[in-house]
C-alpha cells in the first residue's frame, strides 16, 4: 500500500503517520487484497482538524472520505470508518454480482466550464470559457454498478453506457440525498391512443 501523507500548513509527526498506516491498512486489508495507492491530507479548520482520504484501488475504483474532529487522530478515525463502510458495501456488491465481461469502455470528452458571477448579465453572443478538457472513458455497466461507483467516489454524477440497451445514462446525487437516474432512451411520450 503506497500512501502519501501530508498536511496543509501543518507538520505531520511520525505518530500520525504510523496511525494512518495502521488504521487505513487494517480497514483496506479487511476487504481488499489488491494494489492500493492514495493520499491522506490533514488540515486545520478553525478549532477542527479535517482529514481527507483519497484511495485508488487497482480495480479502478476511487474512494474518497473526509473526517472532522477536534483532534487529528479522531478525524482520521472518522475518515477510516467511512472508508471501511464503503469498502464493505463495495465488497458485498462484488460478491452479489457475477463478474463483468471485458471492459467495453468508450472514449468520451470531459469539460470543466467556467461559471458566471451571479450579478453579471449574459450577452446574447456569450460562450462560456472551457477551463479544462480531458478524455475519459465511458464504462459499460448496470445502473446498480453505476450507483456503487457514485457512492464509492463521492462524485456528483457518473456518466456510463447502460449494459441493458447500450445507451448513455447518468446517475447523480440529488439535493435531498437520494440518487437520480437519467435514461434518455426511455420513451416517455404518451401513446396517441391514450389521449
Amino acid at each position: 500500500m503506497a500512501l502519501r501523507i501530508s498536511g496543509k500548513n501543518l507538520d505531520i509527526g511520525d505518530a500520525y503517520r504510523a496511525h494512518v498506516d495502521e488504521r487505513l491498512g487494517a480497514a483496506i486489508g479487511k476487504y481488499f487484497d489488491g494494489g492500493v495507492s492514495g493520499h491522506v491530507v490533514l488540515e486545520r479548520e478553525g478549532p477542527w482538524f479535517r482529514t481527507d482520504c483519497t484511495i485508488h484501488l487497482d480495480t479502478g475504483i476511487v474512494l474518497q472520505t473526509t473526517g472532522r474532529a477536534q483532534e487529528a487522530h479522531q478525524s482520521l478515525d472518522i475518515a477510516a470508518e467511512r472508508l471501511e463502510k464503503r469498502l464493505r458495501r463495495y465488497h458485498r456488491r462484488l460478491k452479489d454480482h457475477r463478474p463483468a465481461k471485458g471492459s467495453d469502455a468508450l472514449p468520451a470528452a470531459s469539460y470543466v466550464i467556467a461559471s458566471l458571477d451571479e450579478e453579471e448579465d449574459v450577452a446574447a453572443d456569450y460562450a462560456p470559457t472551457i477551463i479544462a478538457e480531458e478524455t475519459t472513458h465511458l464504462d459499460t455497466m448496470t445502473v446498480g454498478k453505476a450507483v456503487t461507483a457514485l457512492d464509492l467516489s463521492d462524485l456528483p454524477l457518473v456518466v456510463f453506457r447502460n449494459a441493458g440497451h447500450g445507451g448513455i445514462n447518468v446517475v447523480y446525487r440529488r439535493s435531498d440525498g437520494h440518487i437520480g437516474w437519467i435514461d434518455p432512451s426511455l420513451d416517455t411520450t404518451p401513446d396517441p391512443k391514450d389521449r
